[in-house]
């Protein structure tokens, strides 16, 4: 199901890094999530990540939680890692900056097992990559729902280990990096993902069907509604 529809704005406003705290240069990895999506085993994954990537930083949502933004840094100093990589992004009072700042960061590395949902949206509508690993209940499964719908499967991973290598890799290959925002960059405006005249008239379909096969006396089974 598509998030929004091709409305939301995205400021023009260009914004600097200095602005929110992040280096010039580096690999900015991004994850606007809540601090409770990120547990102990997705945190250590994170610091791996860090650890990997020189220069690299680990930019989060702090959300006027300071407790949260504290421990992590906490977490950071036990895992080797300097607290100073861990970037804490305050509220904007505009969605539409919001959305921009995105463009300052170069990877969404996505939590388990509660995905991103609304944050993963975001994202990819602001033109930046999410890399998931799929789960096995539905809080696990929609940043790959996102994905498979904007036409970025190669962003789905089904392992820790697939998790980390990859992005590892699009940190490391700037080249690769580079073709995937541009693949995004074309299909957030053609695939189904943000199309929500296309949703409508699917649900209709699928409400017709339903309908129809009542009538008929038919019982419950899937349904396949035309593309």
């Amino acid at each position: 199901m598509p998030h929004d529809d091709k409305s939301r704005r995205i400021s023009d406003r260009p914004f600097e890094r200095a602005e929110f705290g992040l280096p010039g240069h580096g690999f900015v990895f991004c994850c606007f999530n809540h601090a409770y999506k990120l547990n102990p085993a997705v945190f250590a994954s994170r610091m791996k990540l860090l650890k990997a990537v020189a220069g690299s930083v680990l930019w989060l949502s702090k959300n006027n939680n300071e407790t949260a933004a504290n421990n992590l840094r906490r977490e950071a100093v036990a895992a080797g890692v300097n607290p100073t990589r861990l970037v804490f992004a305050d509220r904007l009072p505009s969605s539409a900056d919001h959305l921009a700042r995105h463009r300052l960061a170069d990877l969404f590395p996505d939590n388990l097992p509660y995905n991103a949902h609304t944050t993963a949206s975001d994202a990819l509508w602001a033109g930046l990559p999410v890399l998931t690993q799929i789960g096995g209940t539905f809080a696990g499964r929609v940043a790959a729902s996102l994905l498979a719908a904007v036409g970025l499967p190669e962003l789905i991973a089904e392992t820790p280990e697939q998790f980390e290598s990859l992005a590892v890799e699009l940190a490391t290959k700037p080249d690769l990096l580079a073709a995937i925002k541009a693949k995004l960059a074309q299909n957030r405006l053609t695939e189904p993902l943000f199309n929500m005249p296309l949703y409508t008239r699917h649900l209709e379909g699928a409400y017709r069907a339903m309908v129809q096969r009542f009538r008929q006396g038919l019982l419950p089974e899937h349904i396949q509604v035309p593309q």
